[in-house]
């Protein structure tokens, strides 16, 4: 009786003195550098997260390894909802196809929580570039073989820019970033001739008139950019969607996952959240934690095919 109610007694402070999830701020790692898509989309869905738990959702960018170190991170921190990260197809799907070995799991070692968007690419050059649109670009590589230089920061821009060297029959030099916003810092410098932004800062540069877009990579034509065709209208195929997700480390509590995902949902849900998406050039497109494992899995698979298909080498 008295080791009862000493459970019992042990059992009522333990629960009084529980606090509720976030009691204190929240980190939220960002795989990819300051003005990336990824970093916008992150804080977007920070701000709403902090506005519907009332802690600071802090985003914290850790770039490198095609967000390799990040990933790496997150997957050793503490499974108590405190460290998370806004991913994409590049850490938790191309990586394994990218690397010969990384330093975590896409898979194991994370707890899906929510997909947030899908994006597609932009092929961007200077306003002085000679080629007006991606026919004559085209024609302008094939008579300068290996004489064009082209930038990529993310699986999504590193296969894209493969693609269309496999599938337009184009040869050119490529140049390995920390993210895309360095890539397009150096073709509006003149060091590179081109580069694949995402959407959210192509529009951005299209719009200051500092680039021109040339193209974009989804199968069709993007709502964003009408004016600009889609890749495969002039190579039949061509087609490279990237997404956002949240996660965290494998382990973390499901009460807490379901907590994440449920506001996440909400906020995505909101007219303003959606609008403020789409001047990211991102199309909101959520999945619960369950739809996103799988999801994950067979992304995985896919751009396996991709990377094959395009001809890159693993390092």
């Amino acid at each position: 009786m008295r080791f009862a109610l000493y459970l019992a007694s042990a059992l009522f402070f333990s629960c009084a003195n529980a606090q509720p999830y976030p009691s204190r701020p929240v980190k939220l790692i960002v795989p990819f550098p300051a003005g990336s898509a990824t970093d916008q989309i992150a804080r977007v869905v920070g701000h709403e997260l902090q506005s519907a738990l009332g802690q600071p959702f802090v985003v914290e960018n850790k770039a490198g390894a095609q967000g390799g170190i990040a990933a790496a991170e997150v997957a050793k921190a503490a499974p108590d909802g405190y460290t998370l990260m806004l991913t994409t197809n590049t850490p938790q799907a191309a990586n394994v196809s990218l690397f010969k070995k990384l330093n975590y799991d896409p898979v194991k070692d994370f707890a899906p929580i929510a997909r947030l968007g899908t994006i597609s690419f932009m092929l961007m050059v200077r306003p002085d570039f000679p080629a007006k649109n991606l026919k004559e670009f085209l024609a302008h590589a094939r008579s300068n073989p290996g004489k064009l230089s082209a930038g990529y920061g993310s699986a999504g821009s590193q296969v894209s820019q493969a693609m269309l060297r496999s599938m337009g029959k184009i040869d050119f030099v490529d140049v390995p970033y920390k993210g895309l916003p360095q890539a397009i810092t150096d073709v509006l410098g003149g060091t590179l001739h081109f580069t694949f932004a995402d959407l959210a800062n192509g529009l951005a540069q299209a719009k200051g008139g500092k680039l021109r877009g040339l193209a974009v990579t989804s199968a069709k034509r993007s709502s964003l950019a009408p004016d600009l065709p889609a890749i495969a209208e002039d190579l039949p195929g061509y087609e490279l969607i990237a997404w956002f997700a949240l996660v965290a480390p494998a382990g973390t509590p499901t009460a807490i996952v379901n907590q994440l995902h449920d506001r996440v949902a909400a906020a995505l849900g909101k007219p303003e959240v959606t609008a403020r998406f789409a001047t990211l050039g991102t199309d909101v497109a959520p999945m619960n934690p369950r739809e996103l494992a799988a999801f994950i899995q067979s992304e995985i698979a896919k751009w396996a095919r991709m990377v094959k298909a395009a001809g890159i080498e693993p390092q």
